[in-house]
């Protein structure tokens, strides 16, 4: 599809979509959107930034606005997603639509909530946990729920959510429409399809190869009490907004008062904090008036912040592909974006694994994991990420004494300006070798 018109939606459904700029459908929307509006449950492969949000949030709302009794609810792992969802949902509504759509969420008064539910919403867009709350209380009915997305459910699962998914489950009528929603198609999550969907039509976008080859991936090796010092570097050559993952939601907090200390304008989110305060954060960090924000994995999706540029992994994550999920925050909706990596001598068997899942195709993988170094998994279908990898090892920017990593680079000769690699080095920078945790000595 080249465009909206030709999803056959209402007017008023196009009149939104005009409103807000809307004009033509990304590739999970051209996919999703007509089986949807057939009526098929989809399970669907798409990371934020993709325009998934469009993909169901259309076609239920088209469905809902043209009858008088069908209802939905949204699960989503974060308050954050969920409050992305519902600007999204109510956008498409517009101001005239008579529909009302509520988000239930924690961290906000139940009061508020009850409040929104006494208008009897018909799109309920939630977390789990909040919407368990209002399902024990009785103060939520989910008799009417003909059309059910369950958004980012790898994320949900990992976060241990499974088991309220299900108790959720059983407040829903059998007959529905399911929509289901995952970064990957693991395990688990085809199990649970097989659980929860009838019949699915099957969808991937390959969202990841797009998100780094516009991305440039630069990596810094240091010690770890030295990385503060590195930090201040980075950010002092560096324009435009930053967000910093840290390990620790005490470390996200130690970062953001140092950084204030040292005239920087920063703030830390994580799941300690108030409803109020982290919306409050985001509209200071969106607004520009705060250039850093230092967050855990809990801000790893669903945060969508237009004019982020650079991701910072202050702490490497411990799973090499939630990697993809920090840094998909920049280089949103075709725009470039940096990653930079603060790798210390105890995180560098992290830095294979995530390594190995941009450059899979890397020999280096392939003997490292034969000699026993690293403990690297293969991952399918990802030939095509490394075409426009960029490495950047900035030797300006490490400390004087050098890390304990022995290093490895390969020149890669450019051909047509399209498919090669390209590797960038700073011009004080001797080649490097790749990166090998050290040895230890007996």
């Amino acid at each position: 599809m080249k465009n909206f018109d030709d999803f056959g939606l209402c007017k008023a459904l196009n009149v939104s979509l005009n409103k807000i700029g809307f004009k033509t459908p990304t590739p999970i929307q051209s996919k999703a959107i007509p089986l949807i509006l057939k009526g098929h449950d989809i399970l669907g492969s798409a990371s934020t930034g993709t325009g998934k949000t469009g993909a169901f949030a259309i076609p239920m709302i088209q469905k809902i606005i043209t009858s008088r009794d069908d209802c939905a609810l949204i699960v989503t792992p974060t308050r954050e997603l969920a409050k992305q969802i519902i600007d999204v949902v109510r956008d498409l509504l517009g101001p005239s639509n008579n529909v009302k759509a509520s988000c239930l969420i924690g961290g906000e008064a139940i009061s508020k909530q009850l409040k929104q539910l006494r208008r009897n919403p018909r799109i309920i867009i939630g977390t789990p946990g909040r919407i368990n709350d209002h399902l024990e209380k009785k103060s939520l009915s989910l008799k009417k729920t003909s059309y059910l997305v369950l958004d980012e459910t790898d994320r949900m699962l990992d976060m241990g959510f499974g088991i309220q998914i299900d108790q959720i489950l059983k407040f829903i009528p059998e007959k529905k429409q399911t929509l289901m929603f995952s970064a990957t198609f693991p395990k688990n999550i085809i199990t649970l399809s097989k659980k929860y969907l009838l019949s699915p039509e099957r969808i991937a976008i390959d969202a990841e190869n797009t998100i780094l080859e516009n991305i440039k991936h630069e990596v810094i090796n240091v010690d770890s009490s030295k990385k503060y010092k590195a930090l201040i570097l980075q950010l002092e050559k560096r324009d435009g907004s930053i967000l910093i993952f840290a390990k620790t939601k005490y470390s996200t907090e130690k970062l953001a008062k140092n950084l204030k200390n040292d005239g920087i304008k920063a703030a830390a989110l994580n799941g300690d904090l108030r409803q109020s305060r982290r919306d409050k954060i985001m509209k200071s960090f969106r607004e520009k008036k705060i250039r850093v924000l230092i967050a855990t994995d809990i801000a790893s999706r669903g945060l969508d912040v237009p004019h982020l540029k650079h991701v910072i992994n202050y702490n490497l994550p411990q799973v090499a592909e939630d990697y993809i999920h920090r840094i998909g925050r920049t280089a949103r909706a075709g725009s470039s974006g940096n990653a930079i990596c603060f790798v210390s001598p105890e995180e560098g068997h992290l830095w294979l694994n995530i390594d190995a899942l941009i450059d899979p195709d890397s020999k280096h993988h392939s003997s490292s994991r034969r000699k026993g170094k690293s403990s690297s998994k293969k991952f399918k279908n990802q030939k095509s990420l490394s075409r426009k990898r960029k490495v950047d090892v900035s030797s300006k920017d490490k400390p004087k004494k050098q890390s304990k990593f022995k290093s490895k680079e390969k020149k890669s000769k450019r051909r047509n300006n399209t498919s090669s690699r390209k590797t960038i080095r700073s011009s004080d920078a001797k080649p490097k070798k790749r990166f090998y945790p050290a040895k230890k000595k007996k």
